[in-house]
Formats: C-alpha cells, structure tokens, sequence
C-alpha cells in the first residue's frame, strides 16, 4: 500500500492501530466467552435488530425461553435462573455488539479514504473487510453447531473463526508497518520467519482445540501428563490417526510438544542471527522471546491451575502480542520495499 498523502498516511495510520487494538480487545471478549461457556445464550443471529441489548422483561424472557430449547439449557444448565441467564447473555451480547462495532468502524473510514485515494491503492484493506464479512458469518457458524444435538460448539469451527481473527489483525499490522517502518537492511533469513508465524498459527489452532474440548481441566501436571510424557489413557499409535484431533487427551499433548518445537524452531533463528550479526534484527527477535517464554509459563501455570478463567485469559492476551511481535519480525525480513 503506497499514498503519496503524508496526511492521509497519518490518518490511515492511527485508524488501522485503533482497529488493531478494538479486535484485540474483542478477540480477549471472545476468550471469556468461551470460557464462561456464554456462546450459546443467544440463539438467533440478528444483524441490525440485535444491536441493542433487551430493555425490558418481556424481552429477556424470550431471550431466555429461546435459549431453553437448545440442549445446553436442557442437559447442563437446565436449573439456570433468569438472573443467571443474563450475566452469560451480557457476555455474548458484548462481544456481537465489538462485531458491529467493528464492521462499522472499518467499512466507514474505508469508504471515505477510498475517495480521496482511490479504490486501487487501498484493495489489500478490502480484502480486510472481507475477511471482517466472512468472520461474521463464521461465528454465526460455530455458534449454530451448538444449538441442535451437542451442549458446545463444535472446536473445528472455533478454531478456524479464532484463526481468522488472529490473520486480520496480522493483516491490519503489516499494514501499519509498510506505512510506518522502514526496512532499509536485506536479511538472510530466507523462509525461517514465514515458516516461524506459520507454527505459531498451528498452536492457535491446537490451542483453539484445546479450549473446545476443554482439555486444559484434564492432566493438570506438568512436565508429565499425569506419571508418564504420553496420557496413559491413549495408546502412541491412536496420534497418528485424523480422530486424534477429537480426543482432549491427545489435543493436549500436541498442544504441549508443539510448544517445546517451537522454542527450539526460536531458538534456531536467534542463534543463526546472532551469529552473523544481523543487528537490525536483535530487537525484534529479543521480544518474541520475551512473550514466547511468558506465553509458554502462562500455558503451564493455566494447566496447572485446571484452565482457571484468569489464567487462560491471560494466555490468551499473550497470544495476540505473540503473534504481533512475529508479524513485526515477518515484516523486517520481508523483500518488498516500504511504502514511504
């Protein structure tokens, strides 16, 4: 993205950061709501009619005699109260609302850039809204896996509506950067950074498996799965088979190993840039590091402490610097010249 508008610059640069942090923030809401387990509590997707709250109680209790037909209700919370109700629907409710708020907030300034710049310089953040658009879709998706025969959503749709929050805010910073940042100095790092946020995206999704199921409140020891480095409740040969990615057991030992291939895959590329002295490169590198290992201690200490909310949230927000930090390290080592 190049604008010869130094101003215009500015102002796309402080609406892209703003957006950057709002779907941070609504990725974090996202997370509580999964772990309050108050995905469910509102069981009809309504685009403009949902955007305010219920203002009386008529209207809480149709919200609540809907959410009395879905199996979570009738197998897990069927002694659920009307005030019970509302503090899981608030947490729902908050986080379409940040939806709303979102495709608003990035549609709008959108268009208006887009008349002074022009559509052609500015498609890599439509592309953006889209990605915003199908998301929306997506969690309206994941939420209707949990509404007919099961009591959760299904954690292959979690995750993937978790990836694609994870690309648009890497996709939002790369952008800030190629407006901000310069990239003077050509590394030799080749494929090894791509290759890096590549594996860190597979422990997303891992870890979005993770949450799904609620493997984190089983084998809460560390280094062992209970007395031994595989669970004892598995067979080795059960790992290879595609139904792996069902069993909570099995999800958490990938989620754990996954995590060991990463620190050694980081510390393989600190050590190549340390070694022929890439100094422009020793910041970027130094702070994945730091939130590597302060993600990697959060994750044991969530495992340990059997997925606390606190906890596992705290993990989460690690997750977004975690991976920021890395497209910023990308974004260094990329070829392609900065945009001013």
């Amino acid at each position: 993205m190049y604008i010869e508008n130094s101003h215009i610059n500015k102002i796309i640069s402080i609406w892209l950061i703003i957006m950057y942090w709002i779907i941070s923030i609504m990725i974090v809401v996202g997370g509580l709501t999964r772990l309050t387990d108050s995905g469910l509590s509102i069981t009809e997707w309504q685009l403009f009619s949902g955007f305010l709250p219920p203002l009386n109680n008529v209207e809480w209790n149709n919200y609540f005699n809907l959410y009395k037909k879905i199996p979570e209700f009738k197998i897990q919370n069927y002694d659920m109260s009307l005030s019970e109700f509302k503090i899981i629907f608030w947490w729902e409710w908050a986080h379409r609302f940040l939806g709303r708020i979102i495709g608003i907030g990035f549609l709008l300034p959108l268009l208006y850039f887009t008349l002074k710049v022009g559509l052609k310089k500015l498609l890599n953040l439509y592309f953006i809204f889209i990605l915003i658009c199908f998301q929306g879709f997506i969690g309206w998706y994941m939420v209707s896996s949990g509404l007919i025969d099961r009591i959760d959503v299904s954690h292959f749709r979690l995750s993937i509506h978790l990836v694609i929050a994870f690309l648009i805010i890497s996709l939002i910073l790369w952008n800030y950067l190629n407006l901000n940042i310069k990239r003077s100095v050509h590394n030799n790092l080749k494929y090894l950074p791509f290759c890096f946020l590549t594996f860190i995206y597979l422990q997303i999704i891992i870890g979005a498996f993770v949450s799904g199921m609620d493997a984190g409140q089983i084998y809460n020891s560390w280094p062992l799965m209970g007395s031994s480095f595989f669970p004892d409740d598995n067979k080795l040969i059960n790992l290879f088979y595609i139904s792996a990615f069902n069993d909570p057991s099995l999800v958490q030992f990938m989620h754990r190993n996954l995590a060991y291939l990463i620190f050694i895959f980081y510390l393989t590329i600190i050590i190549k840039i340390y070694k022929n002295r890439m100094k422009n490169l020793y910041f970027s590198i130094n702070m994945v590091g730091l939130i590597l290992i302060i993600q990697i201690i959060l994750g044991i200490f969530t495992l340990l402490n059997g997925a606390q909310i606190l906890l596992a949230s705290m993990h989460q927000i690690s997750s977004i610097f975690l991976v920021s930090s890395c497209v910023y390290f990308l974004y260094l080592n990329s070829n392609q010249q900065p945009s001013n």
